[in-house]
C-alpha cells in the first residue's frame, strides 16, 4: 500500500493518476475514465480521480466537451465552492448562449446548496448575464454582491459596470462607479465604453477628460473607444486632440488603434490625414483596408476607393463582405459595371451567400449601372428578403421608369408582413414622382403616418414638392412647403425653383429665390437656375444682373462632371477641363457632333446659350 497526502492508493490507482497527468486531449481522458469505471474503485478513490478528470477537462476550455464535464459534475457527491467556480468559469468561457445559460443554472444550484459566492464566483456569473443580456438575473446577482459584502471588491465592481453597460443601463453603471471607493483604469474604461455603446458619445468623451484630470493615463483600449465616439460625433477638432494626446503619452499605435484613427479621420471628412495614418501603419489587416475603402466610398471618393481596392489586391489581402459592399457602392455611383460584375463573380466563386448587405449592394450596383434585369435576378435569388432588399429594388425600378412592377413589389412586401420604413417610402415616392402618379404619391405620403406611424423627413417632403411641381401644381407645391413641420432646406427650395422654371412662374420664382439664397451657402445652383428663368422670359437685364452679383460675390458655378468606364478604367470629364491628355481629340469630336446637330436643323436658343456659365 502506498500512502500519498494521507490518502491510501493501490498501485493500480496510482497508475491511473499518472495516466491522467499525461493526458493531452479529452479523448485520452475519456479512455482513462472508462478504465477507472471498469476497475470498480472505492468511492473515495473515484471522487479524487473525478476531481482530477474535471480539473484536466477545464484546462482544455473553451474547446472542451462541456456536456462531458456537466455529466462528471453530477457524479460528484459533495462538490465544494471551488468546483462550482471552476465549472461556471468553464461554461462562461465558451461564449455560447447555451453554455452561459448552464453557467447561470450552476450558480442557482450553488445558492440552493447553501454556498455563498465569492470574488471568484460573481465576475463569471455576471459575465454569463452579460452574454445573455439577462438584466433581471444580473440585478439579482448584484443584490447578492451587496448582501455578501463584495461591493468593495474592485474586480467584482468592474464586472458589474461592464454588465450594466452591455445591457444598456449606463445610468446603473454610473451609479456603481460613483459608489465605488476605489477605481482603476478598467473602471474608467468600463464606464466610457458603456456610454459610447449606448449612444451617449458626448458623455463618454466627458468621462475620458474627467479621467485625465484625476491623473489616470489612458491606454490603447480606452483611446480606441474614445476615437470611435469622436467618429460618431464627426468632431475633427477633438479627433486631432486625441491623436496628439496619444503621441505625447507614447502610446503604441497598434493595428487596432490605427484602425480607430483611420475610421475617425474618414468619418470626420479628413481623407488626407487618414491616408497619412494608413501609410504609416507597419502592419495592416483587412479592417485597415476596409476602413479606407468603405470610408472613402461613404465620403463620395469612389474612384479613390477603387484605387485602394486594387492596391489591396496587389498586397494579396483577401477582401471580406465589408470590402465588397464598399466596392459595390463605388461601382454603383461611378457606373463601373465591369468591376461590379467582377465582384459578383468573386462572391459566387468564394461561395459567399448573397444575402443582407452583399445582396442589397449587388441590387443597387446592377440597377445604377443600367442592368435592371441583373438587379431583379439578384433580388429573386435572395432567400431571406428584408425591408432593405425591397427598398433597394423598388428604387432601382423607379430609376428605370418601371412604376407598375415597383408598386406591385411594394404591395407584396406589405402583404407578407414586412413593414416599410422611411427608406422604403423614399423609394415608393420616387416611383410615383418619376411616373407622374400624383394621387398614388399623395396616398402613400399620407399612409406613412396614418398606417405605419412613420414621421416624414425632409427627403420625403422634397420628393412630394418635386411630384407636385412636375404635375404643374406650383402654387400647391409652394403652400405645401410653407406648411412643412421643419425648415425647408436648399434641396426643397431648389426643387420648387426648378418647377417654376419649367412652368414659367417668374413671380413665384423670385420669391423662392429669396428663400433659397438664405439656406444655400454656395448659392451657385440658385443663381444659375434664376438666370435661366430670366433668360427663358427674355429678361436679359436681370440675367446680366445675376451674373454681376455672382462675380461680385465671387460665386462660381461648380463645373459639371461625367465619367465613363472603358476596359476597367474610369475616365472623368469636367466642363472646361483641357488638362486631360486626349483633350484635343475630345473637343474635336464635340465640334463634329455640334456640326451634325446644326446640319440636322437644331438651333440653340438664346436663353440656353446665356444660361450656360
Amino acid at each position: 500500500m502506498i500512502i500519498l497526502s494521507s490518502v491510501s492508493f493501490t498501485p493500480n490507482d496510482l497508475s491511473f493518476s499518472h495516466k491522467l497527468n499525461s493526458c493531452k486531449s479529452i479523448k485520452q481522458i475519456k479512455q482513462v475514465h472508462s478504465l477507472i469505471i471498469k476497475t470498480n474503485s472505492s468511492l473515495q478513490i473515484q471522487q479524487i480521480l473525478f476531481n482530477k478528470i474535471q480539473s484536466l477537462c477545464i484546462s482544455f476550455s473553451p474547446s472542451t466537451d462541456l456536456s462531458y464535464i456537466y455529466t462528471l459534475f453530477h457524479h460528484l457527491p459533495n462538490p465544494d465552492i471551488s468546483v462550482y467556480n471552476d465549472l461556471i468559469r468553464c461554461f462562461t468561457g465558451s461564449r455560447s448562449n447555451e453554455s452561459s445559460f448552464v453557467a447561470l443554472l450552476l450558480y442557482r444550484d450553488l445558492v440552493e446548496n447553501g454556498f455563498v459566492g465569492n470574488s471568484y464566483t460573481y465576475p463569471f456569473v455576471l459575465k454569463a448575464c452579460s452574454q445573455l443580456l439577462a438584466l433581471k438575473e444580473g440585478q439579482m446577482v448584484h443584490a447578492s454582491v451587496t448582501k455578501n459584502g463584495f461591493v468593495l471588491d474592485l474586480y467584482v465592481v468592474n464586472t458589474l459596470m461592464r454588465f450594466y453597460g452591455v445591457c444598456g443601463r449606463v445610468v446603473d453603471a454610473r451609479k456603481v462607479f460613483d459608489e465605488s471607493p476605489e477605481r482603476d483604469l478598467v473602471s474608467w474604461t468600463a464606464l466610457i465604453q458603456g456610454y459610447v455603446d449606448s449612444g451617449f458619445c458626448l458623455e463618454g468623451v466627458k468621462v475620458f477628460f474627467d479621467m485625465c484630470e484625476v491623473g489616470v493615463n489612458a491606454d490603447e483600449k480606452v483611446m480606441s473607444i474614445v476615437l470611435s465616439a469622436c467618429a460618431k460625433l464627426g468632431d475633427l477638432s477633438l479627433g486631432k486632440k486625441l491623436h496628439k494626446y496619444m503621441c505625447n503619452h507614447g502610446l503604441n499605435f497598434d493595428v487596432f488603434v490605427s484602425n480607430a484613427l483611420l475610421d475617425m479621420y474618414l468619418k470626420c471628412g479628413d481623407s488626407k490625414s487618414a491616408h497619412m495614418v494608413f501609410n504609416q501603419m507597419p502592419i495592416k489587416n483587412v479592417v485597415s483596408w476596409n476602413s479606407m475603402i468603405y470610408g472613402l466610398s461613404q465620403s463620395g471618393y469612389y474612384k479613390e476607393a477603387l484605387d485602394m481596392f486594387w492596391k489591396m489586391r496587389i498586397e494579396r489581402v483577401d477582401p471580406d463582405e465589408v470590402t465588397l459592399v464598399g466596392i459595390l457602392n463605388s461601382c454603383a455611383n461611378l457606373g463601373v459595371f465591369e468591376v461590379g460584375k467582377w465582384v459578383h463573380a468573386y462572391v459566387d466563386k468564394n461561395r459567399i451567400t448573397v444575402e443582407g448587405y452583399i445582396g442589397n449592394a449587388l441590387i443597387d450596383m446592377y440597377a445604377k449601372c443600367g442592368s435592371i434585369d441583373g438587379a431583379l435576378k439578384v433580388f429573386n435569388s435572395i432567400k431571406s428578403k428584408d425591408v432593405y432588399s425591397y427598398s433597394t429594388i423598388i428604387m432601382g425600378l423607379a430609376m428605370h421608369g418601371k412604376a407598375t412592377p415597383a408598386l406591385k413589389l411594394f404591395h407584396e412586401m406589405c402583404e407578407i408582413g414586412i413593414e416599410p420604413n422611411e427608406v422604403t417610402f423614399i423609394s415608393i415616392l420616387t416611383v410615383c414622382c418619376h411616373a407622374g402618379l400624383l394621387d398614388e404619391g399623395q396616398k402613400h405620403f399620407a399612409n406613412m403616418s396614418k398606417e405605419f406611424n412613420l414621421k416624414p423627413q425632409t427627403e420625403h417632403y422634397g420628393i412630394m414638392v418635386d411630384l407636385l411641381g412636375r404635375a404643374g401644381m406650383i402654387n400647391e407645391a409652394y403652400e405645401f412647403v410653407k406648411n412643412m413641420p421643419m425648415e425647408p432646406d436648399k434641396v426643397i427650395w431648389g426643387s420648387l425653383l426648378g418647377a417654376c422654371r419649367v412652368h414659367g412662374k417668374l413671380e413665384l420664382a423670385e420669391r423662392v429665390m429669396k428663400k433659397l439664397v438664405k439656406v444655400d451657402h454656395e448659392k451657385d445652383g440658385a443663381y444659375v437656375l434664376m438666370s435661366n428663368i430670366y433668360a427663358s422670359e427674355m429678361k436679359w437685364k436681370n440675367v446680366f444682373r445675376i451674373r454681376k452679383e455672382m462675380r461680385e460675390g465671387k460665386v462660381r458655378k461648380v463645373p459639371g462632371c461625367s465619367s465613363i468606364e472603358l476596359d476597367g478604367v474610369v475616365y472623368e470629364f469636367r466642363k472646361g477641363d483641357k488638362a486631360y491628355s486626349k483633350a484635343k481629340e475630345v473637343y474635336m469630336l464635340l465640334n463634329t457632333m455640334t456640326h451634325h446637330l446644326y446640319d440636322s436643323g437644331y438651333v440653340i436658343n438664346d436663353y440656353e446659350y446665356v444660361g450656360q456659365f
